[in-house]
């Protein structure tokens, strides 16, 4: 089985290195993170090529691969890497973003932002990633009690779009709420009760759009601080309330200015 150095120390990698990518800890150490299926890895590579660091395969691969340096594994060994119960044969190492962790927000901050409150289910949070990327969504800020985005769990949903706009995870988020105020955007935020419909998200010409937790939704500090407060009408006699993911997608297509 062919091994690769690692490019810090020329070491040979172990399996253990690959592992622990799935880990917070791991992945700040590398400074990597894995992503699984061909799909996903794919869509890394048409948008951010320079990013891929590694090939891990059970299979011969695509020429796209092949400029790529390659680590061929049993399926048994990948299985031991990967985070899905079927892993799809191939998974890739991918250089993680400078900035993630910062709270340092861009110059180019784009339109429309997306903000994520303590959404602790990084299913959603990956879900989000990708949706935000559909509606043509800039950035995304998320709070230091949110999923991590680059988890493998977050990963899986996002379908390799993680890389396709900016993120930020920070415990100083609501200093850049009012930097990007500052900026001239507009805080919309999300509750269930709001008298505001969901058209004014549309007429925002600097949007960051809030979103918060599953149980609890978003906090008093960010609630008085917004400028508007968006509620979508549904039959609260037949359910509750949205999944968080599904409001934030409601909002976003809303928001988009090219339906």
């Amino acid at each position: 089985m062919p091994l690769l150095p690692d490019d810090k120390n020329n070491a040979v990698r172990p399996l253990k290195w690959y592992r622990n990518l799935a880990t917070t800890k791991g992945r700040l150490e590398a400074g990597a993170f894995l992503v699984e299926g061909d799909r996903a890895i794919g869509q890394i590579i048409n948008n951010n090529p320079d990013a891929v660091m590694e090939i891990i395969s059970t299979e011969k691969l695509p020429s796209f691969y092949r400029k790529y340096p390659l680590r061929v594994v049993t399926e048994s060994q990948l299985s031991s890497i990967c985070a899905s119960r079927t892993p799809q044969g191939t998974a890739a190492v991918v250089r993680m973003p400078l900035d993630i962790y910062s709270d340092r927000i861009p110059d180019n901050t784009g339109d429309n932002i997306l903000l994520l409150e303590d959404v602790q289910d990084p299913r959603n949070v990956g879900s989000l990633i990708r949706t935000a990327v559909a509606f043509d969504y800039s950035g995304i800020i998320l709070t230091q009690e949110c999923a991590d985005p680059l988890s493998p769990k977050s990963i899986q949903p996002s379908m390799g779009t993680v890389l396709s706009l900016w993120l930020r995870r920070t415990p100083r988020y609501l200093e850049l709420v009012k930097e990007l105020k500052d900026r001239g955007y507009s805080l919309v935020v999300t509750e269930l009760n709001a008298v505001e419909g969901p058209s004014v998200l549309r007429s925002q010409d600097k949007l960051l759009l809030a979103l918060g937790n599953e149980g609890t939704g978003l906090s008093r500090s960010l609630l008085d601080i917004s400028d508007h407060r968006v509620g979508i009408p549904i039959e609260q006699e037949k359910i509750e309330s949205l999944n968080v993911a599904a409001c934030g997608a409601i909002c976003m297509y809303l928001s988009y200015h090219k339906h």
